[in-house]
């Protein structure tokens, strides 16, 4: 990556000093202050992101809409609602956080998302795609039925829109009528959009006041003599489709206006104080460009959309040679999709507009006829699979953990309850560091285990991975692999497409006394912890079913079972096997270490897996804690 504009130093920021000092400043900035505003935030954004890493790309793309917004606003009584919230670092600097950006997504501090326990400023708190409107319109019969006057602006993207949930609230708005503004920022990642200044000159002209006020003075004229009418709302419909792609939602009810530049910050402010005064819903188009401001990310926005901190000395010299990195889970398995393709004509692969996270690029390059990315809507990503099993394919999802969550009605009534063969490749499995709460992936073994017909794969290293990949496609049912983010553990991987036995986990040391049940990729924390406690450990593999030959072996030689997780305990892993335990009428004491009744906050992995309590040092302290209740009860008996 280029990193040569990025600024090294803190900028001169005296515009956006003056508004941490007052906060509606803003309010009372000219034209043209506003301008120089815009250009003191862009600057200190590319700045900032540099030097702490985040998203980077959206945020530089919305700094006109978000001065605009905020100076036509009366925040945080208006409400603005920022869908998924990549965007949401300039509504944050306005919003008295600046001088705490250099700890975004840090240990305690900012969240890269809006979090209403962060500012009143971040009305709704976002992680997951396409909810905006839903919540804003929510926001808006909120006020119209206690008889509050407030504007209310959801702010989503042309990624985000194409959400079933979006469609689902445009369709329902329409019918209520709320009094609310959409924001559609089209960066050309996604829908088309027209070029060109008669498109631009017709979305000014649709915002003005003379022209709503003919087209309702003429709606209430002619909508008596039907035929006349009929051909004028035509007429409107036809001149606004040559210019812009508004029919649809002039369908649902909504008045569409725009395309604007969204980089002409004067016309968003015009446009905007029109719009926002208009009653029922709204929407304004504007077109945007994701990076604006840095080059390299203008012209490479999917590669530029975040970024790691970046030292100065790097981008000045070149980094020493050293060993290669083991690979990422997401590249194991998009290569492991790759050698499956290549050898079965049926394989399709499924994302839902998660290519490049995913590790599915080569494929979508390589089988462009067998890839569909289905834009951000996995409740269709999971009933496309569904389908295509129905007749004779083999399709494998590749979804995150936290995503997964959106398909769950999906999963269990169009896959498994029809015993599918549909293969899920789950991403950002447990705990994921810096995205925090929202993206997590701390749920799936607790959801996924408790459906028939699925059985769940957690593989410990890469090599595992693809193994249990193997096995899992080839198993004639639905089933599920969930893996961890970022790479592997450095094993040998084998090439060849082996495949290991469904059920079946291994013993990894022999030990005494404590027996420490590892699912998944917190296998290392066990083997540190075992190595303490002279304890045996075992890599389990697989969650549903469980290796219950195993299970029963190591009660035979040891006295307590503590199961481990990179999940919630409840439901999950752990709690499986104490259900067996019980079932069977084994009794052995057990305890388990995973993520306890609560939503962990962002920081890095390795802190938020502290925080969670999923370490070496936990297993020790239940092993010790169970130990010396042993101690107290025997003491108890002699006495």
């Amino acid at each position: 990556m280029n990193f040569d504009q990025l600024p090294l130093t803190a900028p001169e920021t005296p515009l956006l000093e003056r508004i941490d000092s007052a906060e509606r400043e803003i309010a009372t900035l000219t034209s043209a202050e506003l301008v120089a505003l815009a250009d003191e935030l862009r600057e200190f954004l590319l700045y900032s992101v540099s030097t702490t890493g985040g998203h980077f790309g959206a945020g530089l793309g919305v700094v006109e809409l978000t001065v605009a917004l905020h100076h036509v606003f009366n925040t945080p009584d208006d409400r603005i609602v920022w869908d998924v919230g990549h965007q949401c670092y300039p509504h944050k600097v306005l919003t008295g956080r600046r001088h705490r950006m250099s700890s975004m997504r840090q240990k305690s501090g900012l969240s890269g998302f809006p979090k209403r326990s962060e500012s009143e400023f971040d009305t709704f708190g976002v992680g997951h795609s396409s909810t905006s409107i839903s919540a804003a319109m929510g926001m808006a019969l909120a006020a119209r039925q206690q008889g509050i006057n407030r504007k209310v602006a959801a702010v989503i993207g042309d990624g985000a829109i194409t959400g079933g949930m979006a469609f689902e609230a445009l369709a329902h708005a329409g019918h209520e009528r709320p009094n609310m503004l959409l924001i559609l920022n089209d960066n050309q990642m996604s829908i088309g959009h027209n070029t060109g200044g008669l498109a631009s000159y017709f979305a000014r002209i649709w915002a003005t006041q003379t022209y709503l006020t003919l087209r309702e003075t003429s709606k209430k004229l002619l909508e008596h003599v039907k035929p006349a009418w009929d051909l004028a709302k035509r007429t409107e419909e036809h001149m606004k489709g040559m210019v812009a792609p508004g029919t649809l939602f002039e369908e649902l009810g909504w008045h569409y206006i725009g395309p604007l530049d969204g980089h002409d910050l004067p016309s968003l402010v015009e446009v905007l104080k029109r719009v926002s005064a208009l009653s029922g819903p709204q929407i304004l188009h504007i077109r945007t460009i994701k990076g604006k401001g840095f080059t390299p990310a203008e012209e490479d926005p999917i590669g530029y959309h975040a970024l790691g901190k970046i030292e100065p000395n790097k981008t000045t010299k070149t980094a020493s040679p050293s060993a290669p990195k083991p690979p990422k889970y997401q590249d194991v398995f998009g290569q492991w999709l790759c050698d499956t393709a290549e050898v079965d004509p049926l394989v399709a692969g499924i994302t839902p507009a998660m290519c490049e996270g995913s590790g599915m690029v080569n494929f979508a390059a390589a089988y462009p006829d067998r890839y569909y990315d289905v834009a951000i809507a996995e409740q269709h990503a999971v009933t496309l699979a569904a389908g295509m099993a129905c007749d004779g394919l083999k399709p494998v999802v590749a979804i995150y953990s936290t995503f997964l969550q959106r398909g769950y009605d999906q999963l269990i009534h169009d896959v498994a309850l029809q015993n599918l063969d549909v293969t899920f490749a789950i991403d950002r499995a447990g705990l994921v560091g810096q995205d925090g709460a929202t993206h997590h992936g701390a749920f799936d073994l607790s959801y996924l285990r408790c459906i028939p017909n699925l059985i769940v794969a957690a593989p410990s290293n890469e090599n595992d991975c693809r193994q249990m990949l193997v096995s899992a496609y080839n198993h004639s049912g639905p089933s599920a692999v969930r893996y961890p983010r970022g790479e592997g553990t450095g094993v040998r991987m084998e090439p060849e497409l082996l495949g290991l036995e469904i059920g079946k986990g291994c013993v990894v040391r022999e030990g005494r006394d404590v027996a420490i049940l590892s699912f998944g990729a917190l296998l290392s924390e066990a083997q540190k912890a075992a190595e303490l406690l002279d304890a045996t450990v075992a890599d389990m593999r697989w969650v549903k079913p469980l290796d219950a030959d195993l299970i029963r072996d190591l009660t035979q030689s040891h006295s307590l079972f503590i199961t481990l997780e990179e999940n919630v305990v409840a439901g999950g892993a752990g709690s499986a096997v104490a259900e067996y335990l019980s079932e069977h009428g084994i009794d052995i004491e057990i305890r388990h270490v995973g993520i306890g009744d609560r939503f962990i906050d962002h920081a890095s992995q390795t802190e938020t897996r502290a925080d969670a309590g999923v370490t070496c040092d936990a297993i020790v302290a239940q092993a010790r804690a169970s130990r010396s209740q042993i101690g107290i009860a025997k003491a108890a008996v002699a006495s």
